[in-house]
């Protein structure tokens, strides 16, 4: 289905253009800014959602920044080819200040540089730091940041810092940077990102739950049996094996990301759509999970790592002969987790929350599982499970399994899947999850960013997890090859409860 022309411009009528603003980001020598930042920066511009940006590369290194970033539009930004005359007005309004993120004098530079750029540009004092940098250089950064008169909390303009994930390791290291940063910054002034927030299918499931009549009465425990999230992922851990081995799945992708998308999925109405009304409904969900006991954790947690195998045709090494990865790691690549929230919606409902490298495909979904129906008419053979499934990557969409007649003169009943998919319904293609959350930035609307009682609350139950891990003294993960769904203990998370996991 492709909706009519008015309907596409009606949609249109809700967007809102940004004050001018200049973006600061600090680790501009990083791939972030080439692949992502830039781009989305200008895509932004070329689809006219941004009125005047000027764009400053901050970083050790002395670069030809202007250059690269051209480089990056050319080969990543979403709206190609360049458009050469907005090209030559984006980039007029770019500049690059090498420093260094520990000495104070190069934030005093940065200062001068922004109030002489703003004034040449006609600016107003409207700024926004984006920390692309190592966790272990966010409060520094803030810090000298505030030193230099750079984060006012009072006008006139404002300013905004975007904290890249990961915020802390653990409960302790996030509650350390959160103190950090407050010591300098309102909460209203931190964005903590994550991408995933951004994309088109997470923040359709608040439309699709509560903008149609027909599925939210269904989403409870009367009629759904289980619900299965999925971030899968075929690659490995491509030359990052130092940062891996010190993270592991929980951390790089549980703790985060799959957390945020249970959240969206199992969260009550907000009294309003605003920042905070949607916040506190997510950290309700969080509040209600159900703590793992230490000697449960085996019960209801699997881990594992891959060995060498093949995905996409392609051999690939297993994970301890990546480069990086001591040959005796006990880093798992792959977790599943069995969950439950304690609340009123969705008590005695489980969660399969599953997350892995080298995967047979990258895909990362929500599967809503209903329940059977009281009494098979048809027979046993007939039973076809009702599944909806909210696909975030690849392909964004949503699909929807249902029952139906096979023609003939039999009863037989055969799976029939119902789709939608955002590329072809809408006839347009969706922006960059990026370009969402720097524009959402732009205006103030932190909805789809991260409030720090979330990430401590989010670190609590993954901590537990940990640190059972840590007492266990068990250093034995089952193994699976890569290219295949896991390992079969993972399998049997779900096997004893008579079910199985979801191939995408």
């Amino acid at each position: 289905m492709t909706l009519p022309p008015n309907l596409l411009r009606a949609g249109l009528t809700q967007e809102r253009i940004p004050e001018p603003c200049t973006v600061i980001i600090f680790g501009a020598s990083g791939d972030l800014t080439k692949r992502k930042l830039v781009p989305a920066l200008y895509s932004l511009a070329r689809d006219r959602m941004l009125s005047r940006c000027a764009i400053v590369g901050f970083a050790r290194r002395e670069l030809p920044f202007v250059q690269l970033m051209r480089e990056g539009v050319d080969e990543f930004a979403r709206r190609r080819p360049v458009h050469e005359d907005l090209w030559g007005t984006f980039s007029s309004r770019i500049s690059y200040q090498q420093g260094r993120f520990d000495v104070p004098e190069d934030y005093r530079k940065l200062r001068v540089h922004l109030e002489e750029l703003e004034k040449a540009h006609n600016l107003p004092p409207n700024r926004i730091f984006y920390l692309s940098t190592p966790p272990s250089n966010f409060g520094e950064i803030v810090k000298n940041l505030g030193d230099a008169g750079l984060v006012p909390k009072d006008g006139p303009g404002y300013a905004r810092v975007i904290i890249e994930k990961p915020f802390g390791v653990d409960v302790e290291s996030a509650k350390k940077l959160n103190v950090e940063l407050l010591r300098v910054l309102d909460e209203h002034q931190i964005y903590r990102i994550d991408h995933y927030l951004g994309k088109e299918t997470v923040q359709n499931m608040l439309v699709f739950r509560f903008g149609n009549a027909i599925f939210e009465p269904l989403w409870n425990n009367r009629f759904v049996d289980h619900v299965q999230i999925t971030g899968a992922e075929a690659l490995g851990v491509e030359g990052r094996g130092n940062y891996f081995e010190e993270a592991g799945i929980l951390r790089d992708m549980v703790q985060n990301h799959l957390l945020q998308v249970l959240c969206l999925a199992a969260m009550e109405p907000p009294a309003a759509f605003d920042a905070d009304s949607v916040r506190d409904e997510k950290l309700k969900v969080l509040r209600s999970l159900r703590p793992v006991a230490d000697e449960d954790v085996k019960l209801h947690v699997v881990r594992g790592q891959y060995t060498a195998g093949s995905v996409l045709a392609k051999r690939v090494p297993g994970y301890r002969e990546e480069p990086g990865v001591p040959a005796d790691s006990t880093t798992e690549t792959y977790v599943a987790l069995e969950m439950f929230l304690d609340n009123w919606r969705w008590q005695g409902v489980p969660f399969f929350l599953r997350s892995a490298k080298r995967m047979p495909k990258r895909v990362t979904e929500v599967a809503i599982h209903f329940k059977q129906t009281p009494i098979s008419l048809f027979g046993a053979a007939a039973v076809v499970p009702n599944v909806l499934a909210l696909r975030i990557q690849p392909d964004e969409g949503i699909s929807l399994v249902v029952g139906s007649k096979v023609p003939g003169q039999s009863m037989a009943v055969a799976p029939v899947g119902m789709e939608f998919r955002y590329a072809s319904s809408f006839g347009v293609e969706p922006p960059e999850a990026y370009e969402r959350l720097l524009l959402d930035c732009m205006l103030g609307d932190s909805t789809l960013f991260t409030r720090g009682d979330w990430v401590m609350e989010s670190w609590r139950y993954i901590s537990r997890i940990h640190e059972s891990w840590d007492a266990s003294g068990d250093t034995a993960l089952p193994a699976y090859e890569a290219g295949t769904w896991g390992p079969a203990e993972a399998e049997a998370l779900l096997h004893r409860n008579g079910k199985t996991w979801r191939k995408p």
